[in-house]
């Protein structure tokens, strides 16, 4: 019993105030309010989400979504209009952006790292998102050669979407195109089992295939790709952007010193 003794002061965890993101401050938001936070940002250029499709996307009731958007709204970092609509303001943006940086290293961590299948990375990220200090933070990013996407090739800041092309559906690809894979949208993540399957048959950013038939009547999409001979519902290759051809290697990024 002779070992080094420390005291609960010493062990507390630093506490930091919302929205501040120097190198020794963190958001206090909760862990639920980081998880509405981002699905408001998912919405980010679609249609209008409204309170009642964020309960949805949530799984839980509509008292429970009103209950945190008042609190979201109080804390300036939500806007709700009159037809019940959800918007992130500007705080809001700058915070749920600063939660999927911290969102999309964690998956890159987990997934190139410590080799955890692609299906099982965004609930493990969403756990330790909110436990990663500034620090650890920016340690991260230098380990894993400042990605500026998630391992799903969806960008980190609305600066880079900007940046990026946005890519077409596949979809939407006719026959006897060849296509790179660009991005497994936001959408798609929620999907494990599609995400599992993508990841089965090689079909992830970076990938070139071939569309072998599309077909409306059957709502399906075959294409040719790493592993061979893929099959998609249309709707789940709608929530895979992707680019005409070869695309260049230098948009898929990769962590220096590990393979996929």
């Amino acid at each position: 019993m002779g070992g080094r003794r420390f005291s609960r002061a010493r062990m507390r965890p630093a506490s930091y105030p919302v929205g501040v993101t120097g190198n020794r401050e963190r958001s206090e938001t909760s862990a639920a309010e980081q998880a509405y936070l981002l699905a408001i940002r998912q919405s980010r250029g679609g249609p209008p989400l409204s309170a009642a499709d964020l309960a949805r996307r949530m799984h839980v009731s509509p008292q429970a979504t009103s209950e945190m958007l008042r609190r979201l709204s109080a804390a300036g970092l939500v806007t709700i209009g009159e037809a019940r609509n959800v918007c992130l303001s500007p705080k809001g943006n700058h915070e749920a952006d600063a939660i999927y940086r911290r969102h999309a290293l964690a998956e890159w961590l987990l997934s190139s790292v410590l080799g955890i299948p692609w299906a099982e990375t965004d609930p493990e990220a969403i756990l330790l998102q909110s436990h990663i200090s500034p620090r650890v933070e920016a340690a991260l990013d230098e380990l894993l050669g400042h990605p500026e996407t998630c391992p799903h090739g969806n960008p980190i800041t609305e600066a880079t979407a900007l940046a990026r092309p946005p890519g077409v559906p596949l979809s939407e690809v006719d026959s006897g195109a060849q296509v790179t894979i660009y991005r497994i949208t936001e959408a798609a993540e929620e999907d494990g089992g599609l995400v599992s399957y993508l990841e089965a048959r090689a079909l992830r950013p970076g990938a070139t295939v071939t569309i072998l038939a599309r077909s409306d009547s059957t709502d399906s999409l075959t294409l040719d790709g790493p592993l061979g001979r893929a099959t998609l519902g249309l709707r789940p290759a709608s929530l895979i952007r992707v680019l005409e051809g070869e695309a260049d290697p230098d948009l898929f990024h990769k962590v220096p010193g590990y393979t996929d």
